[in-house]
């Protein structure tokens, strides 16, 4: 996969995307913002906030319609038909199931209404774009990460890795289990057993585990988490089984939840992607739509032109630098008082 624009500051990304951005000359016009689910609490916190932010500031005028289908297929279907026939000229799909997905770009481009697949690709048609991270890079990137942490701490060759990928109806988790896959049978090191998350439920991911740690015990040095989700719950059932220590597990998000994991030592990495660049880049696409325009695709995925941002692996040695010192969260906000002695040890507060 083409990895094709990197991450800096978050603030200076989306400050670029939207001066580069054109004026849009209809006013009147309706935009849908459609999510999968509540479980990741990005798509509330940042991704839904950052697309609003960035089409105020290209279309103050522009109605944006957000609606969150809670992980339920027939739901999004319904939200999907109810913005077609408010009017909205341009739909932001993340797709609760891929599948499903390919049946409503169908449905919209019949119709004149431009799609844009939205951090989830729709392998089964060609929507009019897809913005997103990279994410089989990102499963490249944690599982990598992980391998080389492993070696460097000594675990030997041979030694056993679970793989927690995500929901099986989410063609980017596909995308990051596949680059999980890549980096994992590079190594030295041997996948013990790897389960696909239904709905991306941390509950599920943890109870999982747990039956894991029933059946491997201390074979389990490592785990490839593919959100930190996942691996929350992977901890979960590791500190219930009485792992000690724990073995290294990945993430992917940069909730505020995962970096508390990160900064007490309990989770070893996780991968920041601001969601705010990528909500900003699918407001200047849907602008560009409504111009009559071609926006600009610097790579193309599943046949769709496309826009993929690679994000940074964090890790507690590059949270302070990758995560406060670039302003994507606040010490007050995830340094509570059980985290102040670490963050003070990391130097990320006084």
């Amino acid at each position: 996969m083409t990895q094709n624009l990197t991450l800096s500051l978050a603030a200076t990304s989306v400050a670029a995307l939207l001066a580069a951005a054109p004026t849009l000359a209809q006013a009147d016009a309706t935009v849908a913002f459609l999510m999968p689910d509540q479980a990741s609490t990005r798509y509330e916190e940042h991704d839904h906030p950052g697309f609003v932010a960035a089409m105020s500031e290209l279309c103050p005028d522009c109605t944006v319609i957000y609606q969150n289908a809670n992980a339920d297929a027939t739901l999004q279907q319904q939200q999907f038909n109810s913005v077609i026939a408010q009017g909205a000229e341009v739909i932001v799909l993340n797709p609760v199931d891929s599948s499903a997905g390919a049946a409503m770009v169908s449905i919209a481009q019949s119709q004149g209404v431009r799609v844009i697949a939205y951090d989830r690709p729709i392998p089964d048609n060609v929507a009019d774009f897809y913005v997103s991270f990279d994410n089989e890079g990102i499963g490249f990137a944690i599982a990598e990460s992980l391998v080389e942490h492993m070696e460097a701490s000594g675990i030997p060759a041979g030694s056993g890795v679970l793989q927690i990928n995500g929901s099986p109806t989410d063609a980017a988790a596909g995308l990051i289990r596949d680059g999980i896959h890549r980096a994992l049978r590079a190594s030295d090191y041997e996948t013990l057993a790897e389960f696909d998350t239904p709905d991306w439920a941390p509950p599920r991911a943890q109870e999982w585990t747990a039956g894991q740690i029933t059946r491997f015990g201390d074979q389990i040095t490592g785990i490839v988490a593919a959100n930190d989700g996942t691996g929350g719950g992977a901890i979960a059932a590791l500190k219930a089984a009485g792992a000690d220590p724990l073995p290294p597990v990945t993430g992917n998000d940069a909730t505020i939840a995962a970096l508390q994991l990160i900064i007490a030592g309990d989770q070893y990495n996780t991968i920041s992607k601001p969601s705010e660049i990528v909500a900003a880049a699918a407001a200047e696409v849907a602008v560009a739509f409504l111009q009559g325009e071609d926006p600009e695709a610097t790579t193309e995925l599943y046949d769709t032109p496309s826009q993929l941002f690679v994000p940074a692996v964090v890790t507690r040695e590059n949270i302070k630098a990758e995560i406060f010192d670039a302003g994507i969260q606040q010490p007050e906000t995830v340094c509570t008082s059980e985290y102040v002695a670490a963050c003070r040890e990391l130097g990320i507060v006084d």
